[in-house]
């Protein structure tokens, strides 16, 4: 049976002055909607209790399994208000599928597609207020998650898990904006590991990213990029974000092997690209690739991408062999393909792939 996420309203609700000084400066991933979809599942009942309820804590056992076992996914996706109040989601199938194919790897149980969508477009619609206008690239940050809720000190699969949606007012992740940033390279330490959960979106793969990105930081560092941990020699991922190079007129991006996160802004990018004429080539790319292609100059332009930041041109890629400056940071490959993606997603050019779904 399809859920419907009734709305129990808020009683306390924020403002519209209180949500416009919180619009006039979001920052990311600090205020949240007055809202949030949530619903629980339990081995033998299914998917039970759905509804929109107000935004507040869970009363959660010190014994209940996430706490001990890390048996957690989530995703991360954006609402956009156009030029004529309309409001839309870029992609939501895409977070749904990959949700599920999250549940299946850390077993904990699939959701419905079209539940995961109603989740989350209830929550818009409910919240609509708090979606800020284009201004700044600022969005609504929507963050699914699912955890393991059985309250049991003991390691095996929980037989009941709750998820929920929860909506947070954003400006662009690098407070700096489209300013390009230096990446830290790291042979000395992995996100994740053949046959693990790379391509996995739970929050494991973030925490072990944690310490190399503070050494990153103490470089003067926003991310980290990773060379694969066996052989030392394989470009992989940043910590949350995928990379691309550009290099004798085509990207080069590192190709999906499961310890990869199959990135939707990463999928976009490679179709928007094909629209503009440019070729992709998804491959493994060897740290020589990278390095000498950058000293050579073949290796003209680089680039992160990711729901939260979208597109971050790479000004350079340091580690403790050297650093390598890119001849073209934020080159105008980079800006063009990023100008086009956010221009579908904020409504100023045609959405030809069918990618938008309005909301409001």
């Amino acid at each position: 049976m399809a859920l419907e996420f009734p709305l129990t309203p808020n009683p306390s609700p924020k403002s519209d002055a209180e949500i416009a000084a919180i619009h006039a400066n979001p920052g990311f991933g600090t205020h949240f909607s007055d809202h949030m979809s949530v619903t629980t599942w339990h081995q033998d009942q299914g998917w039970v209790a759905d509804g929109v309820v107000p935004y507040g804590p869970f009363q959660i056992n010190p014994a209940c399994a996430v706490l001990h076992y890390a048996q957690e996914i989530f995703e991360g996706l954006k609402a956009y208000r156009h030029a004529d109040g309309s409001i839309w989601l870029f992609r939501p199938d895409e977070n749904a599928k990959r949700m599920n194919k999250s549940a299946e790897r850390l077993v904990l149980p699939q959701l419905d597609e079209a539940d995961f969508i109603k989740a989350c477009t209830r929550l818009v619609e409910t919240d609509a207020r708090w979606v800020p206008d284009a201004a700044g690239e600022r969005s609504l940050y929507l963050r699914p998650f699912m955890f393991a809720s059985e309250d049991y000190v003991g390691v095996r699969p929980s037989p009941s898990a709750v998820f929920c949606v929860i909506g947070s007012p954003v400006a662009p992740y690098f407070a700096g904006g489209v300013k390009p940033v230096d990446i830290w390279v790291t042979a000395d330490y992995a996100r994740a590991g053949i046959g693990g959960t790379g391509f996995a979106k739970c929050g494991g793969n973030y925490a072990a990213s944690l310490l190399p990105q503070v050494e990153g930081s103490e470089h003067g560092c926003s991310q980290v990029l990773y060379i694969e941990s066996v052989g030392k020699d394989q470009v992989e991922e940043l910590g949350g974000m995928n990379v691309f190079l550009y290099r004798d007129g085509k990207l080069l991006t590192p190709a999906l092997d499961g310890m990869i996160l199959d990135g939707i802004t990463r999928k976009s990018v490679i179709q928007v690209a094909a629209d503009l004429g440019i070729e992709t080539e998804e491959r493994r790319l060897t740290a020589a690739d990278l390095f000498d292609g950058i000293a050579s100059g073949a290796v003209q332009e680089a680039f992160a991408c990711g729901t939260a930041a979208v597109m971050s041109p790479v000004n350079s890629f340091k580690s403790r062999h050297g650093v390598w400056q890119l001849p073209q940071p934020a080159g105008p490959v980079t800006l063009k393909l990023r100008e086009r993606l956010i221009d579908i997603q904020y409504g100023r050019a045609e959405d030809t792939h069918g990618w938008m779904l309005r909301v409001v």
